[in-house]
């Protein structure tokens, strides 16, 4: 079992290592966004650099919208805002996980996330 990781500011390797590899998923990042207190995920969603560099700075979600193609800041129109308390990337780095304090739902049909739909196992 990999053991947490911890980097000392400055350190080459850890710049390298929490860097996303965005050219993996042509220029997207998939993201899961999960409730920090319940550990619920909420969405998944996709980031470009200037996604991932607007969350990282102001500590809010921010996505690429892969049918407007456009930046979507969440909340922005709901009022249903995302604050970002933890994030960490695959071993891949090509996959991103948000543990956020959600401030209402998440989903745009106005559920508390998107995985409502169950599906029925034999």
């Amino acid at each position: 079992m990999a053991e947490n990781v911890i980097y000392t500011a400055g350190d080459k390797k850890a710049i390298d290592d929490l860097t996303p590899d965005f050219a993996k998923g042509q220029g997207l990042l998939p993201t899961v966004v999960v409730d920090t207190v319940t550990k619920e995920v909420l969405m998944v969603a996709y980031m470009n650099q200037e996604s991932y560099e607007r969350t990282l700075q102001s500590g809010k979600t921010w996505f690429w919208s892969r049918s407007r193609q456009e930046l979507w800041h969440k909340g922005a129109t709901s009022g249903h805002m995302q604050k970002v308390v933890r994030a960490a990337l695959d071993c891949d780095r090509d996959t991103l996980l948000l543990e956020v304090i959600p401030n209402g739902p998440a989903c745009h049909t106005g559920a508390r996330s998107c995985f409502f739909n169950e599906i029925k196992l034999k």
